[in-house]
């Protein structure tokens, strides 16, 4: 070749990689560099530093995408929105709990008449009673039994309400139906139901050789209330996992599945561990219907018997108080139900909230 050709005279670079050079837009567009560009024009470009957002002044720092309301420099209009809000929980919480509080110190008639300061001779005289300690055995047992079930149905049905095609809104319609009974219907539609006379169910387990009476076995009597009461509250957890499910990544559950994982093993390894904090409020959430909200279902299943076998810490007080007329110990008792709520929800916070993975 001729050394005064072009071609020879030209300088002969060896072929560079095409550089992925950032677009404000977030895509990313091939570069090749020119032939006459020397080597550090080669060199990759360095990406701007992403400065750190700082709060402006006298503005708190927040997640972005949150709105912050912003009613101005008065107090009115806030103060007239929580209004409604504060005088419920004064008419209904604060001033009924002053009240038992005062009361619970206090011995007095049936009528008010005669009325004695006993100091806390009602919370000793609740701790030396059997009957006070069987309820309470039977509440901690009603409790924890009714909050299994309940989550583990309501997750069930939560993961599957993907898997559900046809009929998807019947499906939902069906568990949410619950949440419009009220609590004494739910209670009286499961004692017809189990009714060892004319309960369908209740013929069903006697079909199979099951002896089934709530009327007479306390066995039977306090399952029964564990199973109304649960299929009463298993909507209400059902909503807050199924939008709970919709949260976690369907990528993260479509690569498992690509790996070979199935439904059951993407549901323990992804899915529940992404819930973790739902699952944790949930269950709080279901200590605290246990304990105060399934008075009504208790009233109108079994009345607390048979022989006190269904008579839990709610119901107890409500006899005591208004049907054997003994108002210090019913204050009494509403003190310690009360205190017994707060300490299974600081044990809960205390030794399962940091379990949780509140990240995603």
């Amino acid at each position: 070749m001729n050394a005064s050709s072009p071609i020879a005279s030209a300088p002969i670079w060896p072929e560079s990689p095409a550089v992925q050079v950032a677009q404000p837009s977030g895509l990313a567009r091939s570069q090749h560099p020119s032939p006459g560009a020397t080597v550090a024009e080669h060199s990759p470009v360095t990406p701007r530093p992403i400065r750190a957002r700082t709060p402006k002044r006298g503005q708190p720092d927040r997640e972005p995408g949150l709105k912050r309301a912003n009613f101005g420099r008065e107090a009115g209009l806030p103060t007239l929105l929580l209004l409604p809000q504060l005088l419920i929980l004064v008419c209904f919480f604060f001033i009924p709990s002053l009240r038992a509080l005062m009361q619970s110190v206090l011995l007095s008639d049936p009528f008010g008449s005669n009325v004695q300061f006993v100091w806390f001779d009602n919370f000793k005289a609740l701790f030396a009673s059997g009957e006070y300690r069987q309820s309470i055995v039977t509440t901690i047992w009603f409790t924890v039994t009714q909050n299994v079930i309940t989550l583990a149905v309501a997750v069930v049905l939560a993961f599957a309400s993907d898997r559900v095609v046809r009929g998807r809104s019947v499906y939902r319609t069906l568990i949410l139906l619950p949440y419009a009974i009220a609590p004494a219907i739910a209670g009286i539609l499961w004692a017809f139901l189990f009714n060892p006379v004319v309960g369908p169910l209740a013929h069903m387990l006697h079909a199979l050789g099951i002896s089934w009476d709530p009327n007479r076995n306390p066995n039977d009597a306090l399952w029964l209330v564990i199973m109304a009461a649960s299929w009463k509250h298993i909507c209400y957890d059902y909503i807050f996992l199924a939008v709970g499910l919709l949260a976690v990544p369907a990528s993260l559950m479509e690569a498992a599945a690509v790996d070979g994982a199935g439904p059951i093993r993407r549901f323990f390894l992804i899915a529940l561990p992404m819930l973790g904090p739902t699952v944790f409020f949930l269950a709080v959430m279901n200590f605290i219907y246990g304990f105060f909200e399934t008075f009504a279902i208790i009233d109108a299943v079994t009345h607390g018997g048979p022989a006190g076998a269904t008579n839990i810490l709610v119901y107890k007080v409500y006899v005591d108080g208004f049907i054997n007329l003994d108002l210090g110990s019913s204050a009494a008792q509403s003190v310690l139900l009360m205190t017994f709520a707060l300490i299974c929800t600081l044990l809960q916070f205390r030794y399962f909230d940091h379990k949780v993975n509140y990240g995603v």
